[in-house]
């Protein structure tokens, strides 16, 4: 196949006139071919769509919003059950299909547009057993509609099969997916099929961690030709850049730690597209101890703060992460001088526990007259990150966009500390911006009063 062609309908699409014509009429010599081209799914599905290779147990298609998993499920059951009468040697007799509820395992899996049904050929068709909640095919292979909404219902059949709709959904996801997995001891060797739009739910992030799991991803527009035009301008122009837009659209699974100090949709509420006047803007910078690949990042991140009336009314706007990482203390520091020039800064925020006099000295190489904030920490991450949170409960700090990278480290900051991987560099700027412009400066305001004399 051609570089950079994804399937065989790319290739007879990008081919030539006689080309395609000369494909075209191969099949029509052997009888039935082109009838049958339309259901043959290898030949024009998406990479992800196809199921991998190994001795898998899961496989978890990850994907946005139309990026084809549904079909991918339904052609993936299609393959498990099919085959010349009767059943065929290691085809699947009973498969599974667990959606969120039974109408909309019916619905959508079964009838849905790239449900089953819509699926097969008129000679694989199965039959729809509505008493009995079932599919059976011709050859005798059997599917079961089966509702995550009861997982009871799973504890008395069994299966060598299924296929599970929107896992990261379910309300009680891991009780069904529990009793699931104990249903499924036909044949030499059951295996599942998991299409879902990722969430931050423990189920999906225990199956993703499996060794037997394998993934495949793909973003909504990985189906573009199958989708309207309308659809992908309208939810990209609102979306692009948000956290919900890279879990909807791109299928990105954002991790979000339990008890977090911050919440994905808290972070989404707090977006603003526009920036007021500030009273005062400071560029925080969290040095890094070494330079290099393996170092850690030297975090950089630039704050506003509107200060009309007494602080409960402050409202503080976080403009820009310039973090770096792997490069040397000039380089950082030009970073951090460039980002206060560019939004007018009235100051550089630099915390000193490591570097101490050198963190300002290599500041001042840059720029000799630069304002420089010294600030130590003498608390935990987690215990300085939590008067901040309390602004961001409070409705009083916004992201002018969004910063994928810093707010990833803010989902993972819990009061017992830190539960990401490496150190959240990014994050520690922020706090040192935002206690900067309001925590410390609203513990030095004052009321004004007019003095009165006594007599």
């Amino acid at each position: 196949m051609r570089r950079g062609l994804r399937s065989g309908a790319d290739l007879i699409a990008s081919a030539s006139v006689a080309e395609r014509d000369a494909f075209l009429s191969s099949l029509e010599e052997v009888d039935g071919a082109l009838l049958a081209l339309p259901y043959l799914f290898e030949f024009w599905a998406h990479p992800h769509q196809l199921p991998p290779e190994g001795d898998w147990r899961s496989w978890v298609i990850l994907g946005g919003r139309g990026a084809g998993k549904t079909r991918a499920g339904a052609e993936w059951v299609r393959q498990m059950v099919e085959g010349s009468r009767p059943l065929d040697k290691g085809a699947a007799r009973r498969v599974a299909l667990v959606g969120e509820t039974l109408d909309q395992v019916r619905e959508v899996m079964i009838f849905g547009d790239s449900g089953i049904m819509a699926c097969s050929p008129p000679d694989r068709r199965p039959e729809w057993l509505a008493t009995r909640r079932m599919l059976r095919w011709p050859n005798g292979a059997e599917a079961v509609a089966c509702s995550a909404h009861d997982p009871e219902s799973l504890r008395g059949p069994q299966f060598d099969g299924a296929w599970v709709d929107e896992l990261a959904k379910w309300k009680r996801a891991q009780e069904a997916w529990d009793m699931l997995q104990f249903t499924l001891r036909l044949g030499t060797h059951p295996r599942v099929c998991v299409t879902t739009t990722p969430r931050n739910v423990g189920v999906l992030k225990d199956l993703l961690a499996a060794r037997s799991t394998v993934v495949t991803r793909a973003p909504t527009e990985s189906n573009r030709a199958y989708l309207a035009s309308s659809f992908l301008d309208e939810v990209r122009a609102r979306y692009a850049g948000t956290r919900l837009g890279r879990q909807e659209l791109d299928g990105d699974l954002l991790d979000q730690a339990e008890g977090a100090l911050w919440s994905m949709e808290a972070l989404e509420a707090a977006r603003c597209s526009v920036v007021p006047v500030f009273d005062r803007i400071v560029v925080a910078v969290d040095p890094t101890a070494s330079s290099g690949k393996g170092s850690d990042a030297c975090g950089i991140v630039v704050a506003g703060v509107v200060t009309d009336g007494p602080p409960q009314d402050w409202r503080a706007v976080v403009l820009e992460d310039c973090t770096v990482q792997g490069v040397s203390p000039l380089v950082w520091a030009r970073r951090a001088i460039t980002a206060m020039e560019r939004w007018g800064a009235h100051a550089l925020v630099a915390e000193v526990n490591q570097g101490g006099d050198m963190v300002e000295a290599v500041l001042r190489q840059v720029d000799p007259m630069v304002p420089v904030v010294r600030v130590h920490a003498s608390r935990s991450k987690a215990a300085r990150a939590e008067p901040v949170a309390a602004l961001y409960e409070q409705g009083r700090v916004a992201h002018y966009g969004a910063f994928d990278a810093l707010e990833d480290e803010m989902c993972q900051m819990t009061r017992l500390g830190y539960q990401g991987t490496g150190s959240p560099d990014r994050l520690d700027a922020l706090v040192w911006a935002l206690t900067d412009l309001v925590i410390a400066r609203a513990a030095e305001w004052r009321v004004p009063r007019v003095r009165t004399l006594r007599r």
